[in-house]
């Protein structure tokens, strides 16, 4: 399987990125003497990649950069950059590859400490000889001073170093970096296209997977949870029970309440186990002994983790939130789509019934101001306003429609 495989619907930027790889791998090439082939105009030092939520910016960027690295002897035979099987492609992939470097956040911003030392990482030559990647999986998450690290960073490339940026769009960066930067633009992919990939790479019932992937709506990564996570099926019929459980006050601040515990119960539940790990590791490496004295220095490593832990848990519990209101923003975007008489499948096509209900008790501009009381939601969450402050204004105004 090629690294591209994960590329779900996005044909046009893989073609893109295919052929880039094969003008980085000409590039290579000419500076060793050897005859290249290909367009190095295609090729440039700084990407920057943006979609929907799960569309697969990040598994774009990764797939590039395992094409980068890629070390087919097919490619001396005109192969595509990317195999999936070769050294190079699979260190990337596993995230051990000596030269490609994946920024991740546990909390809610990269710092400027952290973007530093990768400005100064990415002057270094590769050891391999072919390309330094520095992937940022979340360019959206840089504070102010971090960002403007970066752009010194990609102003001044070093000759081998190639910089991947992640955001949900363009306006999530910063102009100047922006600006020095070739932008790709990923869809949403289509349902039947996420349901075909379900039923062939998780054996998923076909029915079971196509009402996944009209659930996920778009999201490749949220539709397989659907698929294959009874708990995950759970959460959302609980989420989309709200619509019809605000009819008066009490039942609002019912939903909300029993919304917020839900994320926060997720959040602690994909905590527990990845901290213990940490903890232990951590210890681990100290060689601290069960039961006895903390060695030198422990004990500040151990409270800057607990930080980390605790930032990663906040930035967790509010992601959880932010899946449990686009899952309630579809079910009202079904609800107006019935109002207004279009055609074709329903995001929530398992909840058809609920929905037609919901479509039968008002009118399309009542379901308008609930969305946007969704998005208010989503909005104020953004801002660090109390979470469960937050999603109770919305579901009052839910009530009022």
């Amino acid at each position: 399987m090629s690294v591209w495989d994960d590329l779900v619907g996005q044909d046009r930027v893989v073609e893109q990125l295919q052929a880039a790889a094969r003008a980085a791998r000409a590039s290579v090439l000419a500076g060793r003497g050897e005859a290249p082939e290909g367009n190095a105009s295609l090729m440039t030092h700084a990407w920057l990649f943006t979609g929907p939520p799960g569309a697969g910016q990040v598994t774009a960027a990764r797939a590039f950069a395992a094409a980068l690295q890629c070390t087919s002897p097919d490619l001396d035979l005109g192969g595509t950059p990317g195999c999936g099987f070769c050294d190079g492609c699979h260190t990337v992939l596993s995230g051990s590859h000596a030269d490609v470097k994946q920024v991740r956040t546990d909390g809610l911003s990269i710092g400027v400490g952290d973007m530093r030392d990768l400005v100064l990482r990415a002057s270094s030559y590769p050891t391999g000889g072919r390309w330094s990647v520095i992937l940022v999986d979340a360019a959206h998450r840089l504070t102010e001073a971090a960002a403007n690290a970066l752009l010194k960073g990609v102003e001044e490339p070093s000759p081998r170093t190639v910089w991947l940026l992640c955001a949900p769009s363009v306006q999530d960066v910063l102009p100047t970096i922006r600006s020095r930067c070739r932008l790709l633009v990923l869809r949403t992919p289509p349902a039947e296209a996420v349901a075909d990939m379900l039923v062939q790479r998780d054996g998923v019932e076909p029915e079971a997977a196509r009402l996944a992937a009209l659930a996920g709506q778009g999201d490749i990564d949220r539709s397989r949870r659907l698929a294959v996570d009874e708990q995950a099926r759970a959460r959302r019929a609980e989420v989309l029970r709200i619509p019809l459980e605000v009819a008066d006050l009490g039942g609002c601040l019912a939903a909300a309440q029993r919304l917020v515990d839900t994320a926060k119960a997720d959040a602690e539940a994909l905590a527990e186990t990845q901290d213990a790990k940490e903890t232990d590791d951590l210890r681990a490496a100290y060689g601290a002994a069960e039961g006895s004295r903390a060695p030198r220095g422990m004990a500040g490593a151990v409270k800057d983790l607990e930080k980390r832990q605790k930032s990663r848990a906040t930035r967790t519990r509010r992601e959880t939130l932010g899946v449990a209101l686009g899952d309630l923003l579809g079910f009202y975007r079904d609800v107006l789509a019935i109002q207004l008489g279009s055609g074709g499948a329903l995001a929530n096509e398992d909840q058809r019934t609920a929905v037609q209900r919901v479509a039968g008790e008002g009118a399309a501009e009542n379901t308008l101001r609930r969305m946007e009381a969704v998005l208010a939601c989503r909005r104020a969450l953004y801002r660090n306003v109390d979470p469960l402050l937050a999603v109770e204004a919305m579901t009052v105004a839910l009530r009022a429609g």
